[in-house]
């Protein structure tokens, strides 16, 4: 096989995924290869993600596909590299049942140039061994980016859900360090990025020697030009006092906070493994909302978990009702191999996971869109992001991570002061505020 001159990345699942893919971008293109369609290019990389069921059997779904695709077309066969979780969950077994050219996992993606040229010359190559962190040493320097960026300060798990393969597939928790953190942050900015999203499995576990994520924040709202900062994915058990209190006291900390629950049963909670009860995160909010009054809250849910009755699963319901979620993501609960919930004997039936994820994301949608039409009347900045469907139309973000749609003569990556006038259940429509003569 001729050495490969263009390349794809398609990335699946979490913002975490999506960075990685970027990263992967990066360095492909740091070695002279050309981005293409996935259609066109010499070497596909599939980024992956195994929190989903049947997540593998979408990757090779996937590979055929792709395959396909390519013959139909200009008759060659693609270089397929397998990358991210699900290469790291099922390693070896992908070259027995597909034949791809590499499988990487995503604590060793870095090494991709190098895969990439043994595949070319007739070596299938398997890297997923898990170093702390090196990979981030040894990627290129940023390039050009979106205005709004993401960036990976904290990877792994050390909460063992007993649902979530995560602590298999990424490792333990660990932190980047401090200054690799400011100075990818700068480098972002200095590319084009006005706002930043802080990345972790547990995000909010982020430390190093005496600091907490917080004191992270307040150095990154001295950089200039770096508007917005947001962070995700938190986990209640890191939510510490100085964080809450940094959304009090740092502008530029937008206010919005995703904090999973997963489900509104103590039983249920605890089978999960997760470490807080339903009081406990009620209460952690309450605290987030004295300090941050207008903050949007967002969360995470799993419907049908093992053992999960009517009840517990009304449970749930009713803390959604007692919190009033601007968003939040919902599932059915899948069984992830080697996780213990998976072993369980008292599986939810299929019938009744459907009804209970129905009757919970109309419970959500109800209370996005009641979140949405509070903020109408509001006038706040919102990041110009892309372009709409309309003639002249721009859509962006507002400081609460909704959707609003713009008419007017911007260029995006311009924060412009609207009055948010009319609302959807999944976006808004913002008039440009024009300020008075003085």
């Amino acid at each position: 096989m001729s050495p490969p001159k263009t390349f794809h990345v398609k990335s699946f699942g979490c913002q975490m995924n999506v960075y990685d893919g970027e990263r992967m971008a990066e360095l492909m293109a740091a070695q002279g290869l050309t981005q293409a369609d996935a259609v066109d290019a010499d070497v596909v990389v599939l980024n992956t993600c195994h929190i989903r069921e049947r997540a593998t059997e979408k990757v090779y779904s996937d590979i055929g596909r792709l395959r396909k695709d390519q013959r139909r077309k200009s008759g060659k066969t693609p270089m397929i590299a397998v990358a991210g979780c699900v290469a790291q969950a099922e390693g070896e077994e992908i070259f027995t049942r597909a034949k791809v050219d590499i499988v990487v996992g995503p604590q060793a993606y870095h090494n991709l140039p190098e895969l990439v040229a043994k595949a070319a010359a007739g070596t299938p190559s398997l890297d997923t061994d898990m170093p702390l962190l090196s990979k981030f040493g040894a990627l290129p320097a940023r390039r050009k980016v979106a205005p709004s960026a993401f960036l990976t300060v904290q990877e792994g798990c050390d909460k063992f859900c007993t649902y979530c393969v995560v602590p298999y597939t990424r490792g333990a928790e660990i932190s980047r360090p401090f200054a690799a953190i400011v100075d990818e942050a700068k480098a972002l900015v200095d590319a084009g990025a006005r706002e930043i999203t802080l990345l972790g499995q547990n995000v909010n576990a982020w430390s190093e020697n005496e600091r907490g994520l917080h004191d992270l924040i307040r150095d990154l709202d001295r950089i200039p030009s770096l508007a917005r900062i947001r962070y995700t994915t938190s986990h209640p058990n890191d939510m510490t006092q100085g964080l809450i209190d940094a959304h009090r006291d740092i502008e530029s900390l937008m206010p919005f906070l995703h904090l999973p629950v997963q489900a509104g049963s103590d039983r249920v909670l605890k089978a999960m493994n997760r470490s807080h009860t339903r009081d406990s995160y009620l209460r952690l909010l309450d605290r987030v909302r004295e300090v941050r009054p207008d903050i949007a809250l967002s969360g995470d849910f799993i419907v049908g978990f093992p053992g999960e009755t009517d009840a517990e699963f009304e449970d749930t319901l009713s803390l959604v009702d007692a919190v009033g979620y601007a968003q939040a993501y919902s599932f059915k609960y899948s069984p992830r191999p080697g996780t213990p919930a998976a072993s369980i004997v008292e599986q939810v039936p299929e019938s009744v996971m459907d009804e209970r994820l129905q009757r919970l994301q109309a419970a959500l949608n109800r209370d996005q869109h009641a979140f949405n039409a509070a903020t109408v009347g509001r006038t706040c900045s919102v990041l110009l992001e892309r372009a709409g469907k309309l003639p002249g139309q721009l859509i962006g973000k507002s400081p609460w991570l909704q959707s609003v749609h713009l008419i007017g003569n911007h260029a995006i990556g311009d924060l412009v002061e609207v009055t948010l006038a009319a609302a959807g259940p999944n976006s808004l429509t913002g008039i440009e505020r024009i300020a008075e003569a003085a």
